[in-house]
């Protein structure tokens, strides 16, 4: 990723950067699966959005849960539509990056997921992540129900308490709102601790577990 000191307040939508109408090109297929990289949500299906970070890593975390069918990375939360990897990182389109991940309910919950998330980075760091700072490492979840947005606030006010428990500073500042639009990332970035398993990746959590099943 790029280690240079980014901007760590959004934009408004006056001062984003422009984008474009065009959508930019990206995978055709899932690299680790094979599935088609944009394909719809199956029947029985959910869909929600995680960002934790460098969505390299993040990306691989999702992947590897029983019951996820498909992941893949891009931008959301922000103004700029269509923007490039380049754009976001200039801190100036308010977007985030972001694992899309498509799942199977009967196999892996969206709590279950939420504690992946939870446990797999440090929510309480505004807008960075480690040594990745600028509003795109910001901490994120994009629902798409009212049930996923009401799980998520539960579980988060639990982790809360646990890490306040287990001494660790600071309030978690993660970003919870119903998913509006999500670009996704160029072709190199989808997969991509598949394709460079020595790559980059910044993805570290607390230490502390996340209750399940307790508040929701």
């Amino acid at each position: 990723m790029l280690f240079t000191r980014k901007p760590a307040a959004m934009p408004t939508p006056e001062t984003a950067l422009k984008g474009r109408e065009i959508t930019l090109p990206t995978a055709d297929t899932h690299f680790v699966n094979g599935r088609e990289l944009l394909a719809d949500v199956p029947a029985g299906f959910q869909r929600a959005v995680f960002g934790l970070g460098c969505f390299w890593g993040a990306e691989r975390k999702f992947w590897q849960q029983d019951g996820v069918w498909l992941t893949r990375v891009g931008y959301a939360g922000g103004f700029t539509p269509n923007p490039t990897y380049e754009e976001v990182c200039t801190g100036q389109t308010g977007h985030t990056e972001v694992v899309d991940v498509i799942f199977d309910p009967a196999v892996v919950t969206f709590e279950g997921l939420m504690k992946v998330f939870l446990e797999n980075h440090d929510p309480t760091q505004g807008m960075r992540q480690g040594n990745d700072i600028g509003t795109q490492y910001r901490s994120a979840v994009y629902t798409t129900s009212d049930a996923q947005a009401d799980t998520a606030r539960k579980m988060i006010a639990t982790y809360e308490a646990s890490l306040a428990q287990a001494g660790h500073a600071g309030k978690i500042t993660t970003e919870v709102a119903p998913l509006d639009k999500i670009y996704f990332a160029e072709d190199y970035h989808q997969q991509y601790l598949a394709k460079n398993p020595a790559g980059y990746c910044g993805i570290g959590g607390t230490g502390v577990s996340c209750p399940v099943g307790l508040a929701v």
